[in-house]
């Protein structure tokens, strides 16, 4: 398990690289201005794009896991309480 507290700054989006299902990717998390939140970009290191959906938090006795579907065996969940990514396994 691997996890990512997500600390935001002002003159850029927040950018951390998991692994997932045995390959290392690009995350990124930009504030979407006409929508009003943010969302999470996932990118292979070749640049292409893998998924952009909206960040949704997850309570912690409920895990979201905001990759499903894309990945056989990892989850990737935002934990609001601790604003944290936590990646499995």
């Amino acid at each position: 398990m691997a996890s990512f507290p997500f600390v935001p700054a002002a003159n850029a989006p927040f950018q951390f690289q998991p692994t997932l299902d045995s390959q290392t990717y690009v995350c990124t998390v930009p504030w979407n201005i006409f929508g009003q939140r943010w969302y999470l970009q996932c990118n292979a290191l070749s640049g292409g794009l893998i998924f952009n959906v909206p960040l949704v938090g997850s309570p912690n006795d409920y895990p979201i896991n905001l990759a499903a579907g894309y990945f056989t065996t990892s989850a990737l969940v935002f934990n609001e309480a601790s604003q944290t990514f936590v990646v499995t396994p």
